[in-house]
C-alpha cells in the first residue's frame, strides 16, 4: 500500500470530504488547497499501466501522511496542551509507515486495545493482545514486530464497517 492509497482508504473510512481533508492536512501544519486535494486522493497507477492524459496525481510523501494524521488527532481530539517549560514532541521519522498509521489512527479515534482487536476482527482478521501490543512498540524494542501491508488494510476496513457500517 503507497501513502496516497493509505490516505484515500482512511479518508473513506472516516467518511471525511475535501474540505476536511483541507482543514486535516492544515492542522497539520501542511498546506493544501482544495484544487491539490483531489490530485491526492487518485490511486496510483500499476508498474505495466498505461497513463492516461488527464492523469495528475500528487504523490503522497511520508512526511505529508504523517502531518495529515497529526492534523487528524488535533481534530478528533483537540490540540495538545503544552505546558510551561515544556519542548514540543520531536517527531521521529517513522521507520514503518503502517506502524505509524494504526497508532495514530488509535490516538485520533480513541480506540482502547480491546476495540481496536474489534476493529481488526470486522476487518476479517484475528489477532491477539500481544501481537498488537508487539506492533504498537516502539522500533528497536525487543518485542517490536512490523505491522504488514495486509494488516493494516483489514484495520482500515475494519474502521469502515465501525464508522460506515458498510462491508465493502
Amino acid at each position: 500500500m503507497d501513502n496516497n492509497d493509505i490516505l484515500i482508504r482512511v479518508r473513506y473510512a472516516l467518511d471525511l470530504k475535501n474540505r476536511d481533508m483541507v482543514e486535516v492536512f492544515k492542522l497539520g501544519g501542511i498546506k493544501v488547497t482544495p484544487e491539490e486535494m483531489p490530485k491526492m486522493l487518485i490511486k496510483s497507477l500499476e508498474k505495466d499501466e498505461e497513463i492516461p492524459a488527464d492523469y495528475e496525481q500528487i504523490k503522497v510523501n511520508h512526511k505529508t501522511l504523517e502531518a495529515f494524521f497529526n492534523g487528524l488527532i488535533t481534530l478528533k481530539r483537540g490540540p495538545m496542551p503544552v505546558k510551561e517549560g515544556q519542548a514540543p514532541p520531536v517527531q521521529e521519522k517513522p521507520d514503518h509507515i503502517n506502524n505509524m498509521v494504526l497508532k495514530k489512527l488509535k490516538v485520533a479515534c480513541q480506540l482502547t486495545t480491546e476495540q481496536m482487536l474489534d476493529v481488526l476482527d470486522d476487518g476479517g482478521i484475528a489477532v491477539s493482545k500481544g501481537e498488537l501490543g508487539a506492533i504498537m512498540r516502539k522500533p528497536g524494542h525487543r518485542n517490536y514486530k512490523e505491522c504488514g501491508d495486509n494488516f493494516a488494510r483489514k484495520f482500515i476496513k475494519g474502521l469502515s464497517i465501525r464508522y460506515r457500517g458498510k462491508n465493502d
